[in-house]
């Protein structure tokens, strides 16, 4: 237990080190970590978008699956299976740009924080605390959503493969029957994964147009 507890505190530290090293690469090609923030934010609000596409486009296929004569059925099943693995690969990736928002905000956070006790001015120190926290407030409100349409992602992937195994192990007529069930709940649990990357995105570009 304690020699794992070791590898990971150095591996933390290790990631510590180079995010360290990143930053100031970066700020000295006049780069710092508010810019970085605002890239990454664009990133995920900008692979929201790329997903809610997906979702859209593996919706259609499915849809047009539950519609198909039994002859038909391999071929689609196999345009389906790919649509879901890339609706994952979507799904992934916003995950991943959420964590890097999460990353960098962290840092910048504790930046801000202690750079206050630099001020001498005192007036100049009260104004950048106000800000800070009207910052990480709307930090909060934006990560929150983000949150939210990442979690409802979840209950849409678990429906695509649930359908996508029935049809692999059931090529007929009375799975397509089957599908057709399913096709109003995964259709209304899409409208409300799209409801809440619009909304994220929303938050994301007012943040975006705050911290600039």
């Amino acid at each position: 237990m304690v020699p794992r507890l070791i590898v990971i505190i150095g591996c933390m530290a290790l990631i510590s080190g180079c995010a360290k090293s990143y930053y100031a690469a970066m700020e000295k090609v006049g780069i710092h970590k508010r810019d970085i923030m605002v890239d990454r934010v664009e990133a995920a609000r900008d692979a929201q978008a790329d997903a809610q596409e997906q979702f859209r486009s593996a919706l259609e296929r499915f849809d047009s699956v539950i519609r198909l004569r039994e002859t038909d059925l391999k071929k689609s099943y196999d345009r389906l299976q790919r649509e879901f693995e890339a609706s994952e690969q979507a799904a992934e990736k916003v995950s991943s740009r959420i964590r890097k928002v999460e990353s960098v905000a962290r840092d910048l956070f504790a930046e801000w924080e202690d750079e206050l006790e630099l001020y001498r001015n005192r007036d100049l120190q009260r104004a950048s605390r106000e800000k800070l926290e009207q910052t990480r407030s709307r930090y909060r409100d934006m990560l929150a959503s983000m949150h939210r349409a990442e979690a409802s992602m979840q209950p849409v992937l678990a429906a695509f493969r649930d359908n996508v195994l029935f049809l692999k192990h059931n090529l007929n007529a009375q799975a397509i029957g089957s599908l057709k069930a399913e096709f109003t709940n995964l259709k209304t649990e899409i409208g409300v994964l799209i409801d809440r990357m619009n909304q994220a995105i929303e938050s994301s570009d007012r943040f975006i147009a705050h911290i600039r």
